[in-house]
């Protein structure tokens, strides 16, 4: 399928080139591996059964009651509204419902360069409101070109690639409120999952847009239960991220399996870019265009920021009395290993207190309990490592405790920004130990302001 933004743009840029152009150009990754794309995701074609009607197409019907003058947003000087984007109206009437009037930066910025097919590379770090600027493009896109002729279920017409199992849960959370009247379907890959069930999901009726860690992406490619061939939009959210965590060949993989870049759009996502990164950009885009958004505040505003100076020995003492405090009512402690978490999620339950543990190593169903528990207000305390630093959206956190700190200055804007949340304030505390204490400077650098460290109050260590 060739690129959509050049068979239906007319008016805009790209719609200047010539077909000879858009195919004459082969994309960097392209020319030695077509061939890889045809031949094995070819013969299994004929295996595959005739996909069901969407079973959420009759929610696009309550739709129908709806029209974009019951969604008023009055003009205002430097906002953008997604009323002046030409967005579906199906798609509108879920951004009303969410509350949502004016564009932040960076979807005022890359959606009208998106809605129109352009490619786009974002710099961006959570809280800036990437997610909802490549939701908007991918079910706008899908609801405006939608397909005519037949379709085969575990073909996938967007795929949003995130590195974490928590932040692909939490994209495919919105994208369930943002496209409730689209009548589009989406579907969560993760692994610690039971696969069956995915299976089954994914067989049961047409998926329109699949949300997956790496991992267990491929392993429904190798299995030839997913095919990536007829992807349209192609997602990768913080990039930075994959390639910190050793993903970057597997998504390597997975964008081979894709069609072409100039077949395909495609949108990427990352709060640093490195030269490792850049390099990446240029063999996965076609002529993107660049928008790099800087969060307002690094730290927000609504978060008290303490740092106490502690030993090893004091740090247990000197968590369990904040526990204690009447206004830690809803708290999460970060460690940076596994087994740390661990150990301190056990010896805080022997205690007394109500708590329990997310990490790596936990499977992925008690993790999704655990923190519906601690969203339900069931649990006090979440103990941490910083798998929960991103993707995680919790409201009502009063505290964040960095019981160790962070040994990448980026995750300790990540971990305090987990309260504060939704114009509420929270309160960070961190454990600055002789261990780790050599951190600070780094973190300082990044808040662009310097940290005020103190000796805990004499009752917090009693």
């Amino acid at each position: 399928m060739i690129r959509k933004w050049f068979k239906s743009l007319s008016g805009t840029p790209s719609a200047e080139l010539a077909a000879s152009e858009i195919f004459d150009s082969p994309a960097p990754d392209d020319a030695d591996e077509q061939s890889d794309r045809v031949d094995a995701q070819a013969p299994a074609r004929k295996l595959r059964a005739r996909g069901a009607k969407s079973k959420h197409a009759a929610k696009a019907e309550i739709h129908q009651s709806w029209s974009p003058e019951q969604f008023a947003v009055p003009p205002q000087a430097g906002k953008t509204r997604f009323h002046d984007l030409g967005i579906d109206e199906r798609l509108l009437h879920g951004i009303a419902d969410l509350g949502f009037e004016y564009c932040s930066p960076i979807q005022a910025a890359v959606l009208p360069q998106t809605l129109c097919g352009h490619d786009a590379i974002g710099k961006a770090q959570t809280g800036t409101g990437k997610t909802a600027a490549f939701l908007v493009t991918v079910f706008n896109d899908l609801l405006v070109n939608p397909i005519a002729e037949e379709r085969f279920v575990g073909e996938p017409r967007a795929l949003i690639i995130a590195p974490t199992r928590e932040l692909v849960q939490q994209i495919a959370d919105d994208a369930t409120k943002l496209g409730k009247y689209t009548g589009l379907n989406v579907l969560t890959l993760i692994g610690g999952m039971d696969y069956q069930k995915q299976l089954n999901q994914l067989h049961s009726t047409l998926v329109d847009v699949v949300v997956a860690t790496p991992g267990r992406l491929l392993d429904f490619q190798q299995r030839k239960d997913l095919y990536l061939d007829q992807v349209e939009i192609l997602v990768i959210d913080e990039a930075d991220r994959m390639l910190d965590m050793g993903f970057i060949p597997q998504v390597k993989r997975i964008v081979r399996s894709t069609p072409p870049t100039s077949h395909r759009q495609t949108l990427l996502f990352s709060a640093t870019f490195t030269p490792d990164i850049m390099n990446l950009t240029t063999q996965w885009t076609f002529e993107p265009v660049n928008v790099e958004i800087q969060p307002e505040r690094v730290a927000t505003d609504n978060v008290t920021q303490k740092v106490y100076m502690v030993t090893e020995r004091e740090k247990f003492q000197l968590l369990r009395n904040i526990l204690k405090q009447p206004d830690a009512t809803s708290v999460i402690v970060f460690a940076n290993r596994r087994d740390e978490t661990r150990w301190l999620c056990e010896k805080l339950k022997k205690s007394g207190v109500n708590c329990d543990m997310i990490s790596g190593e936990i499977p992925q169903n008690k993790r999704t309990r655990t923190l519906q528990d601690f969203k339900d207000g069931k649990l006090q305390v979440l103990v941490a490592t910083d798998v929960a630093g991103r993707g995680i959206h919790v409201d009502a956190v009063s505290h964040v405790v960095n019981y160790a700190l962070p040994e990448d200055p980026e995750d300790y804007v990540h971990r305090i920004g987990r309260t504060g949340r939704a114009g509420a304030t929270g309160t960070s505390i961190s454990f600055a130990s002789e261990d780790d204490g050599f951190l600070l400077p780094a973190l300082e650098t990044l808040l662009g302001k310097k940290i005020d460290c103190e000796m805990p109050p004499a009752e917090l260590l009693s």
